[in-house]
C-alpha cells in the first residue's frame, strides 16, 4: 500500500502542540490571552531574551511518549503528528543547526521527537512531524514581515518588538540557515515519516517551496507534505483550522485539523472540551466527505496530556471499537 492509499484509509489521527508556551500556558504578568496558547510571545510581545529563559526552566519530568502513542491508539487514531517547532523556534529535537532546542537549552536533555519517534515504531503508529517553516519569532529574518498583524488584530506575524525593521527582514537568509538545514535534520534522524506538516506559507518563495519539497522526496520519498508548504504545492490539501466543509470530496487527500478546546497549545484555562459525542460526529461528518480528522491535544508543560482529554478521546476510542446497536 502506498502512503498515499494509506492516507485515503487513515480517517483519524492526532495531532500535539508542545513547547516552550505550555509554560505560561496563556498567562503572562497576571495577564490571560483570549487567543490561542502557542501565540503567547506574539500576543505578549515577549522579548527573545526573556522568552529564552523559559527554556531554562522546560523540564517535562512526566513526559513519557509510550502513554501519548498509547492514548492515540487506544482512542481510534491512525497516525500522530507532533510539532517538532513551532513559531517561536524552539525546537523540540535536538538540532545541531541552533541550539535553541529542547535537548541543548532546556534542563530536560532528551529528544522528545526521537523519543515518540521510538514509541511509534515500537507499538506500530505512523509518525508525521509539523515544522513552522515561515514564522520564526527567533530569527532576525523570520517570515511575516510583509503581513502586518494576524486577523486578530493584536498579534504580529512577524516579530517586531525584538526585530522593528521589517523592511530590512530578508526571509531568506533565514530559510538558508535554520529552515531548511533543519528541515533535513528532521528528514534523516528519526526514521521513516508518513507526512510532513508545514504551516502559514506568507513568506517563503515559490522556488523556496519547490526546494522544500525536493528536499523531502529526496530523502523520503514516500512522505506525504501538506498544501500549507505554499504556493500551491503538497500531497494532500490541509483545510483551515478547525474548518468542517459540507462538499464531498472526490479526487484528491484532504485533512482538517481541529482543537479538542479552543487552542491548539496548552492554556490551562481553557476547559471547554468537546464531548465525545461532538468528536465523532464531526470524524464522521468530515470522514463521509474524504477528508481526514487530526484532532490536536496539548501537553501542559510537564508533559501531561490533560485529564478531561484523555477521558475524552478514551471514550471516543471504545465508541469506535464498539458502535452502538441499532
Amino acid at each position: 500500500m502506498t502512503n498515499k492509499e494509506w492516507f485515503r484509509q487513515a480517517k483519524f489521527g492526532m495531532m500535539v502542540h508542545w513547547g516552550l508556551y505550555s509554560l505560561p500556558a496563556g498567562e503572562w504578568n497576571g495577564q490571560r490571552m483570549p487567543f490561542i496558547g502557542e501565540w503567547a510571545q506574539s500576543y505578549f510581545r515577549i522579548p527573545n531574551e526573556e522568552y529564552g529563559r523559559l527554556a531554562g526552566a522546560f523540564n517535562p519530568i512526566l513526559f513519557d511518549a509510550e502513554e501519548w502513542v498509547r492514548l492515540a491508539l487506544d482512542s481510534g487514531m491512525q497516525y500522530l503528528v507532533v510539532t517538532s517547532k513551532h513559531h517561536d523556534g524552539f525546537a523540540m529535537f535536538r538540532s545541531q543547526v541552533d541550539p535553541f532546542n529542547i535537548y541543548d537549552a532546556s534542563p530536560f536533555r532528551r529528544d522528545v521527537i526521537g523519543e515518540l519517534a521510538g514509541a511509534c515504531r515500537k507499538h506500530g503508529l505512523k509518525l508525521g512531524l509539523y515544522y513552522s517553516q515561515d514564522l520564526d519569532w527567533h530569527e532576525p529574518n523570520g517570515g511575516g514581515y510583509r503581513h502586518g498583524h494576524t486577523n486578530v488584530g493584536v498579534m504580529s506575524w512577524t516579530n517586531d518588538w525584538d526585530y522593528p525593521h521589517n523592511d530590512r527582514k530578508d526571509y531568506t537568509q533565514c530559510f538558508e540557515s535554520k529552515i531548511k538545514p533543519q528541515v533535513e535534520e528532521i528528514l534523516q534522524n528519526y526514521g521513516e515519516l508518513c507526512l510532513i506538516w508545514f504551516d502559514t506559507p506568507l513568506t517563503i518563495a515559490p522556488e523556496q517551496s519547490a526546494e522544500l519539497y525536493r528536499l523531502v522526496k529526496k530523502h523520503q520519498p514516500n512522505c506525504l507534505i501538506n498544501s500549507r508548504i505554499g504556493n500551491g504545492m503538497g500531497d494532500y490539501r490541509s483545510w483551515g483550522d478547525n474548518q468542517i466543509p459540507d462538499e464531498f470530496m472526490e479526487d484528491g487527500l484532504f485533512e482538517t485539523p481541529a482543537t479538542l478546546n479552543d487552542t491548539w497549545g496548552y492554556k490551562s484555562f481553557d476547559q471547554n472540551w468537546k464531548s465525545a459525542a461532538e468528536v465523532l460526529r464531526l470524524k464522521n461528518h468530515l470522514n463521509a466527505r474524504g477528508i481526514n480528522y487530526l484532532l490536536n491535544v496539548g501537553p501542559d508543560y510537564l508533559g501531561r496530556i490533560p485529564a478531561p482529554c484523555q477521558q475524552i478521546l478514551r471514550q471516543v476510542g471504545r465508541e469506535l471499537a464498539h458502535p452502538a446497536q441499532t
